[in-house]
C-alpha cells in the first residue's frame, strides 16, 4: 500500500513539475504587481485624503505603461493569456478607482470630522511631530464636529443605503483615530496628561453617533432583528462586474437562465416527490426531508463519513487526481452562533465550518438549523466545500501557476464545485429520491441566487421580496432565507457573487462537455488540466484548454449556452 501511494506522488509530482516548468514571461511582473498593490493597500488607505488618492492613479497607470513594454506577439501562449488578463483586471482597477474616489467626494459633506481625523493619523504616520495641546485642541474640535453630525441627523431623513455607507465610514474613521490614540497613549507622557479627557469625550462622541445610525438605519425592529440594506448598483454596475469575468450575458438575459435552471429543478423535484409518495406536492416531501436530520452532536461525524464518500466516489470513477496530502489535511469546525446569523449552512477549504445548533441559541433557532442541515442537504455541500470542491481548489492554486490568482472570479471560484455537484448527480451519486431533493433543493437554491441577486441589484427585488422567494419557491427556513439574503448583500461579497455559483457552473459544465465529447481530453485529464492553470475567467480558460488563437485587441468571449 505505502510502495503504490509512494509511486503514484512521484508520478503526480513529475505532472504538476511538467505543467508548471515552463515559466510564463510576465510570472515575474504579475508577482511583483500582487505585493505591490498589497503594500499599496496597506498603506495608501486613508479616505478622502488626495495624495492617496493620486498615488494610486500613479501606480495604476504606471503598471499599464510596463504591461505595454511587453510586446504581446512575442509572447507565448501562457504569456499571451496572462498580458490580457492582466489588461483586463488594469482596466477594471482603474475605473474602481474613480468609482471609489466619487465615493468619496459624496461622502465627505455628510462627515465634517474627517478631514480632522484624517489629518491627525497622516501627521502620525509622516513623523511630523505636534504639540500635545494643539493635538487636544484638534481632537475637541473632532469631538464638536462629531457631535453636529449626530444633532444633523435629525434632518430629512437620508435614504437607508447612504446611511448605512455612512456607518461604514465613521466606522473606518474612528479605527484610523484608534491607532493614532494608541501610538502615543502611554509612552508620550506629555500626550498622556492632555489627551486623557479629550479622548474619553471623543469616545461618547462615537457611541452616541453610532447609536444614532442604528437607530436611523433600524439596526432592530421588535424581534430584535435588523433591517438588511444592500446598495443596489443598477444595471451598468453589475455589467461592469461581468465584463470583468468575460462575461457576454446582459444581467436580464442572467436572470432568464436563472428562470430556465429553475423550471428544470422544480420538475425533478415533482419526480422525486411522486417516489417518496407526496404526489406533486414536492414542498411537503422536502418538509419530510428536513425531518431526518441528526440529533445535536451527531453532525461532524456525518461531515466526515460524507467527506470521504465523495473522495472516493471521484476516485473510483477516474474523475480527477487527487493529491494525498489534500485528502490528509482538511478539517472540520463548528460554526459560532453569531456567524451562523449570515451563513446558515457550510462554508469550505482546508476548515470545512459546520453549521448546527449551539445551546445559546433560541429554541427556534436550533430547530430551524438542524433542519437546514439535514444529512440529504449536507451530502450536496460536503464535496463542494472539501474534495473536489473548495479544499482541494485551494490545495492545487496554491501549488500550480500560483501567481495567477489574482484572476479569480467568483464564477471561476463558485463554479468548479458546482459543476461537480452536476456531475455528481449525473453519475447517481445520489442514492435516493431523498438524497436527489437534498442535491435539489441547492441546485434550485443556486437557481434562485441569479434571480434576486441580480433582481435586487436591477433594483427590481427588495430584500423581504427576496427572502419571502427563498421561502416559496426554494423551501428555506425562514431564518436561514434572512441569513442567506443578509449575506448576500451586507457582507462583501461582490455584487455578481451569488448569480456566479451556477452561472460558473453552467460554464464549466459546458466547458467539459466540449472537451470530453470531443476526445480532446478524459474527465480525469480535463480536471487536472483546469486545476494546473488556476484561476480564471472561464471563456480564458476555454481558449487556453482548447488552443484558441489569442489576439491582443480582443479578450475571448463565449456563449456557453
Amino acid at each position: 500500500m505505502h510502495s503504490r501511494i509512494s509511486k503514484l506522488t512521484v508520478i503526480l509530482c513529475i505532472i504538476w513539475t511538467a505543467g508548471a516548468a515552463a515559466q510564463s514571461a510576465l510570472e515575474p511582473l504579475l508577482i511583483r504587481y500582487t505585493e505591490d498593490r498589497a503594500i499599496m493597500r496597506r498603506t495608501y488607505d486613508l479616505p478622502f485624503y488626495r495624495p492617496h488618492q493620486e498615488r494610486w492613479k500613479q501606480f495604476y497607470d504606471d503598471w499599464e505603461k510596463t504591461l505595454h513594454t511587453v510586446t504581446f506577439d512575442s509572447l507565448d501562449r501562457d504569456g499571451r493569456v496572462d498580458w490580457l488578463l492582466f489588461e483586463n483586471l488594469l482596466t477594471y482597477e482603474k475605473r474602481a478607482l474613480q468609482d471609489r474616489n466619487r465615493r468619496d467626494a459624496d461622502m465627505q459633506p455628510l462627515l465634517p470630522f474627517a478631514t480632522g481625523v484624517v489629518f491627525l493619523e497622516e501627521s502620525r504616520r509622516a513623523g511630523r511631530t505636534l504639540d500635545a495641546r494643539t493635538m487636544a485642541d484638534s481632537l475637541t474640535g473632532i469631538t464638536a464636529a462629531i457631535g453636529e453630525m449626530t444633532a444633523g441627523l435629525d434632518a430629512p431623513s437620508l435614504p437607508l443605503p447612504v446611511l448605512r455607507e455612512l456607518r461604514i465610514y465613521c466606522r473606518r474613521l474612528h479605527s484610523l483615530l484608534e491607532e493614532w490614540y494608541e501610538f502615543s497613549n502611554g509612552y508620550d507622557p506629555l500626550f498622556t496628561w492632555w489627551m486623557e479627557r479629550p479622548w474619553a469625550a471623543s469616545e461618547r462622541a462615537f457611541t452616541t453617533l453610532f447609536e444614532e445610525l442604528d437607530r436611523r438605519i433600524g439596526r432592530t425592529d421588535a424581534r430584535g432583528q435588523r433591517p438588511i440594506v444592500g446598495n443596489p448598483i443598477g444595471e451598468q454596475g453589475l455589467e461592469r462586474e461581468l465584463r470583468l469575468s468575460l462575461i457576454a450575458d446582459s444581467p436580464r438575459e442572467l436572470i432568464e437562465i436563472g428562470k430556465r435552471e429553475y423550471a428544470w429543478c422544480e420538475r425533478e423535484l415533482i419526480r422525486a416527490s411522486r417516489e417518496m409518495g407526496f404526489g406533486d406536492d414536492w414542498l411537503k416531501a422536502l418538509e419530510h426531508v428536513k425531518s431526518l436530520h441528526l440529533d445535536p452532536g451527531e453532525q461532524p461525524a456525518l461531515i466526515r463519513r460524507q467527506a470521504l464518500e465523495a473522495t472516493a466516489f471521484v476516485e473510483d470513477h477516474d474523475l480527477i487526481t487527487v493529491p494525498q496530502l489534500a485528502k490528509e489535511t482538511w478539517k472540520v469546525e463548528m460554526m459560532s452562533p453569531r456567524r451562523q446569523l449570515v451563513n446558515p449552512f457550510f462554508t469550505g477549504g482546508e476548515y470545512i465550518s459546520v453549521s448546527f445548533p449551539a445551546n445559546s441559541m433560541e429554541h427556534g433557532q436550533k430547530i430551524m438549523s438542524m433542519r437546514g442541515n439535514n444529512p440529504h442537504f449536507c451530502r450536496a455541500t460536503v464535496h463542494h466545500e472539501l474534495i473536489p470542491g473548495h479544499h482541494l481548489q485551494g490545495f492545487m492554486t496554491g501549488r500550480c501557476k500560483p501567481y495567477r490568482r489574482i484572476f479569480a472570479t467568483p464564477f471561476w471560484l463558485e463554479g468548479w464545485p458546482l459543476h461537480w455537484e452536476m456531475l455528481l448527480w449525473d453519475l447517481d451519486f445520489p442514492r435516493s429520491p431523498e438524497d436527489r431533493m437534498g442535491m435539489l433543493f441547492w441546485r434550485t437554491h443556486r437557481a434562485a441566487r441569479i434571480i434576486f441577486s441580480l433582481g435586487f441589484h436591477l433594483g427590481e427585488m427588495t430584500p423581504q421580496e427576496c427572502i419571502d422567494f427563498l421561502v416559496q419557491k426554494v423551501g428555506h427556513e425562514p431564518a436561514n432565507a434572512e441569513a442567506e439574503v443578509r449575506r448576500s448583500f451586507e457582507e462583501d461579497y461582490p455584487p455578481l457573487y451569488q448569480a456566479a455559483y451556477l452561472i460558473g457552473g453552467l460554464q464549466m459544465r459546458s466547458l467539459y462537455e466540449e472537451c470530453t465529447t470531443s476526445g480532446a481530453y478524459t474527465p480525469r485529464e480535463f480536471h487536472d488540466a483546469v486545476m494546473r492553470e488556476n484561476s480564471m475567467p472561464i471563456a480564458m480558460l476555454r481558449a487556453q484548454l482548447l488552443g484558441i488563437e489569442l489576439k491582443k485587441d480582443g479578450m475571448p468571449m463565449w456563449d456557453f449556452k
